[in-house]
């Protein structure tokens, strides 16, 4: 009975709703989903949690990072889900869409991180 209350309880905040239709698109970093919702990190963080508790997501540490995707594994979840992306107005997500795109096309590739200097190669002349 435990598990059916947190699926309804995470499907019951706003936010969340905004949290579970953009990553209807794909897999997405916290950092993603900050920029896009525009709120403050441990805020999202405590949503994905609810979310994750709830069984509607999976994630993966990519070093620091975490990224977060919908867990289609589950049945009941996965009908819930689709039942929920039908009744969402798609204009309660377009500003939440466009502030993740510009993010995205600004956002580096991790092919062009340049390294941090090697502190004990330059013998602390690094700054």
């Amino acid at each position: 009975m435990q598990d059916l209350l947190n699926v309804f309880k995470a499907l019951s905040e706003e936010t969340r709703l905004r949290i579970l239709k953009l990553l209807e698109k794909g897999e997405l970093c916290v950092c993603d989903i900050v920029t896009a919702l525009g709120i403050v990190q441990p805020k999202v963080s405590f949503h994905l949690n609810a979310l994750k508790e709830a069984g509607f997501l999976k994630d993966r540490k990519q070093g620091r990072w975490i990224h977060y995707r919908l867990d289609d594994s589950d049945f009941f979840r996965r009908s819930l889900l689709l039942s929920v992306f039908e009744r969402i107005p798609a204009e309660v997500v377009v500003e939440d869409r466009k502030r993740l795109e510009a993010f995205l096309q600004d956002k580096p590739s991790r092919d062009n991180v340049v390294p941090l200097p090697d502190k004990k190669r330059c013998a602390g002349r690094c700054k």
